[in-house]
C-alpha cells in the first residue's frame, strides 16, 4: 500500500510543481490527501484497537508508543514526556525543523472516555459512510489526520516553516492534568495553535468553546442504625436531594451556561443512614465571570438546610477556561474557508461545549483554531462515528492550512 501511495506521490510531483499556493482540488496537497486515504483508514483502525481511556497507564502507553513510532518513521524528532501525574501515560512531543518562518503547534489527544476491554465488545468498524469504535472520532482520528499532513508535508517537500511540533497527549478528557506545564512550554515556541478536535456536521471549524469547571457538593449527615434508630442519624442523602432540587433551576443546554449533575454517591451500607453524600455537577460557561456566579450560588445553597444538624460544603476545580470569540481565531478560520473555497467547498464556522486545550493557547496569546480534526458525532458514546466523506477534505485543509500558516504566521498577541 505504501509503494503504491508513494509512486503515486512521486508522479504527481514529476507533472505537477508543488507550489506554496496551490490548492484546490487539481494541486498536489488534494491529490495526496485523496490517495492516502485507504493508509489513513488502515491507520486509524490500528488506534482506535488500542484500549485508551483516561488513566488506563498500560494501555495508554501502547497508543502513545504505536503514535511515535509513526512519526519517528517520517522523520520527526520524538519524545516521549512523562506526564505530571504518575498515574497517566506519556505524552508524545514531535518536532520537525524547517527553513520558513512560521512556528505551529498541532495538538490532539490519544485519551478517550471509555473504559479497558471496550474495544473487544465495539472494535472499529465501518459502513458505506462512516466509521465507529471508541474514539474513533473523539480525538482518534485527529491524531491520524495530524500524523498524515506531516506525512504529506514530507512527500510533497515542503519546509517553507520554522518548525512544527505536533503534541499528542493523554488526558485531555480529564482536563489535561498530566500535561498543563507541557502545553504552557510549547506555547512559548508557538505563532499559531491547530487543534485536531474533531470538526462538527456538517461541516464545521471550532472558533469558540465553552470553559469546564466541576463543582463537587458534599455533605456531612451523621450515621445511626436504619432499623433500630434512624432517628438518631441525619441523613446526608436527603440533604443532596435538597442541594440538588437547590440547583434544578440552572440551565442544563443551550449555548450559555449549562450545569448538569453527573455523578452521585451515598452512604456506605444499606442498613446504616448515610452520614456522607456527595454529588459533582459539570458546569459549561462562556465566560470566567460565569463560572464565579455558578460558584457563589452553590455556596449561597449550601447555607440552607433541609435535614438539621447536616453540613454542606462546596469545592470547584477548573478544567479549561473558555475559548472567547476573538478576532486570531477568526483570521485563522478566514484562511480556512480560503483554502476550501480554492476546491469548490463550503466550510462554516461555530462553536461548542466541549472544552479543549485551543483555550490555554488563546490565553497564552497565540492564535487557536479548533475543530480541524474529521467530522464526527455522537461522542462520548456507543454511537460515536466519523464521516468518511471528510477525510480527504480535512487532510487536504489542515495540510494547506499549515502551509499558508508557515509562509505566513500571525504576529502573537502581546
Amino acid at each position: 500500500m505504501r509503494l503504491r501511495h508513494a509512486a503515486l506521490i512521486a508522479s504527481l510531483l514529476a507533472s505537477t510543481p508543488v507550489l506554496a499556493a496551490s490548492t484546490g482540488k487539481n494541486s498536489p496537497v488534494w491529490k495526496a490527501a485523496a490517495a492516502a486515504r485507504a493508509d489513513q483508514l488502515a491507520m486509524l483502525e490500528k488506534l482506535v484497537n488500542i484500549d485508551s481511556g483516561t488513566g488506563d497507564k498500560v494501555s495508554g502507553q501502547k497508543a502513545s508508543e504505536f503514535v511515535a513510532d509513526q512519526l519517528r518513521a517520517l522523520g520527526m524528532t520524538v519524545e516521549l514526556v512523562p506526564a505530571e501525574l504518575p498515574t497517566l501515560p506519556d505524552n508524545v512531543v514531535a518536532t520537525l525543523k524547517g527553513t520558513g518562518k512560521g512556528r505551529i503547534l498541532m495538538i490532539a489527544h490519544t485519551d478517550t472516555v471509555f473504559g479497558p476491554g471496550t474495544v473487544a465488545t465495539r472494535p472499529f468498524r465501518t459502513d458505506a459512510t462512516r466509521a465507529y469504535g471508541p474514539g474513533v472520532s473523539d480525538e482518534k482520528g485527529g491524531v491520524i489526520e495530524g500524523i498524515f499532513a506531516i506525512r504529506l508535508l514530507r512527500e510533497l517537500k515542503f519546509s517553507d516553516f520554522a518548525q512544527i511540533t505536533f503534541l499528542i497527549e493523554t488526558s485531555e478528557e480529564g482536563g489535561s492534568q498530566g500535561t498543563r506545564g507541557l502545553i504552557s512550554r510549547l506555547l512559548i515556541n508557538a505563532d499559531a495553535e491547530l487543534n485536531l478536535e474533531p470538526g462538527d456536521a456538517p461541516d464545521r471549524l471550532t472558533v469558540w468553546r465553552k470553559g469546564s469547571n466541576a463543582f463537587t457538593i458534599s455533605v456531612k449527615g451523621r450515621p445511626a442504625h436504619a432499623g433500630v434508630a434512624p432517628q438518631d442519624g441525619r441523613n446526608a442523602a436527603l440533604e443532596l436531594v435538597h442541594q440538588i432540587q437547590l440547583a434544578d433551576s440552572l440551565p442544563k443546554t443551550g449555548d450559555g451556561v449549562t450545569a448538569n449533575l453527573t455523578l452521585m454517591k451515598a452512604g456506605s451500607r444499606y442498613n446504616i443512614i448515610p452520614e456522607d453524600a456527595e454529588a459533582i455537577f459539570n458546569v459549561r460557561i462562556r465566560t470566567k465571570a460565569q463560572g464565579d456566579e455558578i460558584d457563589a450560588q452553590f455556596r449561597r445553597n449550601a447555607q440552607t438546610i433541609a435535614v438539621p444538624d447536616t453540613a454542606v460544603s462546596v469545592s470547584r476545580r477548573v478544567s479549561f477556561p473558555p475559548l472567547p470569540d476573538n478576532s486570531a481565531t477568526d483570521d485563522l478560520a478566514d484562511r480556512a474557508e480560503r483554502i476550501y473555497a480554492a476546491a469548490g467547498l463550503k466550510i462554516t464556522r461555530g462553536g461548542n461545549g466541549g472544552a479543549s486545550e485551543s483555550a490555554l493557547a488563546h490565553e497564552a496569546g497565540v492564535a487557536a483554531l479548533d475543530g480541524l480534526g474529521p467530522v464526527g458525532g455522537g461522542f462520548h458514546s456507543e454511537l460515536e462515528f466519523l464521516e468518511l466523506s471528510s477525510l480527504t477534505p480535512r487532510l487536504y485543509l489542515l495540510t494547506s492550512l499549515i502551509m499558508d500558516l508557515g509562509r505566513n504566521p500571525p504576529a502573537r498577541a502581546q
